[in-house]
């Protein structure tokens, strides 16, 4: 048989084979496409990403340059403010303004401020334009106390004629200009104009050499010259004055509060533009200039996201993200990330579509595995059956032979002993007896084929077991080729089963164990147990252990004692379980040895319904 499966194995290794690769190939495929499929979300995320970047980029530099006018105004206003803006030229901060006072321990200006209005300030002999400064001062003095308004005038402009063509001292020059200002605002009556421009807008100077600042930006402009108590004390006195003459004083005092006292902790190299997580952005200017401006990033990143999902790139769940931790970020290369729950449901789609058709091609796989193994075994039992075909015709046919030989014979040695005379009297019953095995195996063959096909359907009815045993036992009588002994230890229980299917089950094991047998007489011993349970036991050659089920197969025997062949056709046993199971019960073997083999039927007991 083994050469005969070789072609069918050979063909169907080469098939899956085949398939195999074929099952590779479409592998690959898929495993490509989910690549591709990856790439293209990956793309459309770099898209999206490089889009948020540039809009946020453009966003930052309209910004900055938007500040642009005010960036200018400030460097030479120090009354405009200056939210959110950044200037830095030559190392130095410029905007935010920083609080840079004198660090010494006095305050010159409020003690010269204490003297000039006592009139007790004097010059040294070396303080020329000091000593004139103060002469000017006593003519506007003398002005005022003469309520002489165009002598007033003219002392003040020569004053202030004089403040253009000398450079005092801020600590001299801005505590003289403040007393005589106050002296004029509280006895004089000068030119509003004239008084908004030296408390606040400032004046040209007349001679081309540029503006003499007023009272509030000279203040700001100069805080560095001074202490913050000197500060202090005069932005008092210049709020005070400028609420006296009506002049604007609300952006004096915030600029004077909103001095930092630090420098901003930026990045001292700007070589181009940069974002800073604190919440500012920069851009380099000649040499080491920097200009920048703060900005709410959070609510940038937000305004950009809103603006993505209407024009429809965003999912309602999307949004942009600048993540990581670095403090200082490139313009250029911002780690703008746009994070949406669509590309997770995108990769878990990717997934599941790979992991679906991995799964069907395992399945092909699997599929024709089985498929290949079922066409084997179906070859192999094909090869199988047409053996045991082979066989069941040899041992049917031996079997019939056998007996018909013996009945032929028989029949002509009595036939030729009567007409002789001679003693036949043995001779009738003995061809009885060959003409009875050859039924039951006829009888045998008949009810395994219509159990098989399932065409006996058991007429049940209760069935005493004693009288079971007693027709096994006149069976047994007349049929026998060897003397037996039967005994039984059974009661009156009645079993729900068909009486002549049961006959045959009984006949039978007690035929296997005549055949199986080198003792004389052979022992056959029945036995009711509780449950519906029957054991038959034997005085037989018994039965191997592993053999305890092959037994039940169909045309399968047992070698007897020292290998001899032993006449059957191997359809007892199996026709015996098949029996049992079609009332619903079983037999097994439930003991074997040499000495004998214990057989345990178990079938449904008859209840009556009455």
């Amino acid at each position: 048989m083994p050469r005969r499966l070789l072609p069918t194995l050979v063909a169907l290794v080469l098939g899956l084979a085949g398939l195999g690769v074929g099952l590779g190939y479409l592998h690959r495929i898929f495993a490509a496409e989910r690549e591709d499929a990856r790439a293209s979300l990956r793309s459309r995320r770099e898209a999206l990403e490089q889009y948020a970047r540039a809009s946020l980029g453009q966003a930052l530099r309209e910004g900055l340059e938007g500040a642009r006018g005010t960036l200018a105004a400030a460097k030479e206003d120090p009354l405009v403010a200056t939210p959110g803006l950044y200037l830095r030229e030559q190392g130095e901060q410029v905007l935010p303004r920083l609080a840079q006072f004198d660090t010494a321990g006095d305050a010159p200006a409020k003690e010269r401020y204490a003297r000039l209005r006592a009139g007790t300030e004097v010059a040294d002999e070396d303080e020329g334009p000091w000593s004139e400064r103060l002469e000017r001062m006593a003519l506007v003095e003398q002005a005022l106390k003469a309520k002489d308004r165009k002598a007033t005038l003219l002392s003040l402009m020569a004053l202030l004629q004089h403040r253009a063509r000398f450079v005092l001292a801020s600590t001299r020059d801005l505590p003289s200009l403040l007393v005589v200002l106050e002296d004029v605002a509280a006895r004089g009556d000068v030119v509003p104009d004239l008084m908004r421009g030296l408390v606040r807008d400032g004046l040209l100077d007349g001679q081309g050499g540029g503006r003499l600042e007023g009272l509030q930006r000279l203040l700001l402009l100069k805080r560095s010259r001074f202490t913050p108590e000197d500060f202090e004390f005069l932005r008092e006195k210049v709020s005070a004055l400028s609420a006296r003459v009506g002049v604007p004083v609300g952006d004096f005092e915030a600029r004077a509060r909103e001095l930092a006292t630090t420098p901003l902790p930026l990045p001292e190299a700007v070589r181009e533009p940069l974002l800073v997580r604190s919440g500012w952005y920069l851009e380099p200017l000649q040499g080491a200039d920097v200009r920048g401006l703060a900005l709410d990033l959070p609510g940038l990143l937000a305004g950009l996201t809103r603006e993505m999902r209407e024009r429809g790139l965003l999912e309602s769940d999307g949004r942009v993200a600048l993540p990581g931790d670095a403090p200082v970020m490139t313009l250029a290369s911002l780690p703008v990330a746009v994070e949406s729950s669509a590309w997770a449901r995108g990769e878990d789609a990717l997934e599941s579509r790979y992991r679906l058709k991995t799964l069907m091609l395992a399945l092909c796989a699997a599929l024709a595995l089985v498929i290949a193994a079922l066409a084997f075994v179906a070859q192999q039992r094909k090869y199988r059956f047409l053996e045991l075909k082979s066989d069941f015709v040899a041992t049917v046919s031996h079997e019939l032979r056998t007996p018909l030989a013996s009945i032929r014979l028989l029949a002509e040695t009595l036939e030729w002993r009567v007409a002789e005379g001679a003693d036949a009297k043995d001779y009738p019953s003995r061809i009885i007896r060959e003409a009875d095995g050859l039924g039951f195996l006829v009888e045998n063959l008949l009810s395994f084929n219509r159990i098989d096909k399932g065409r006996w359907a058991p007429k049940l009815a209760p069935v005493r077991l004693d009288e079971l045993v007693s027709h096994l036992r006149r069976d047994l009588e007349s049929s026998a080729p060897v003397p037996v002994e039967l005994t039984a230890d059974v009661d009156a229980r009645e079993l729900n089963a068909d009486a002549q299917l049961l006959r045959l089950l009984l006949a039978n094991l007690a035929r296997n164990a005549c055949a199986y047998n080198t003792r004389s007489p052979v022992r056959l011993h029945v036995q009711t147990l509780s449950g519906g349970r029957v054991h038959f036991t034997d005085n037989g050659t018994g039965i191997p252990k592993p053999e305890w089920e092959r037994v039940f197969g169909e045309f399968y025997r047992l070698s007897g004692r020292d290998g001899r062949e032993v006449p059957g056709s191997g359809l007892g046993l199996a026709l015996c379980r098949r029996i049992a199971r079609l009332h619903g019960g079983t037999l097994r073997v439930a003991d074997s040895s040499p000495e004998g083999t214990t057989f345990e039927l178990t079938l449904p007991e008859y209840r009556s319904t009455a």
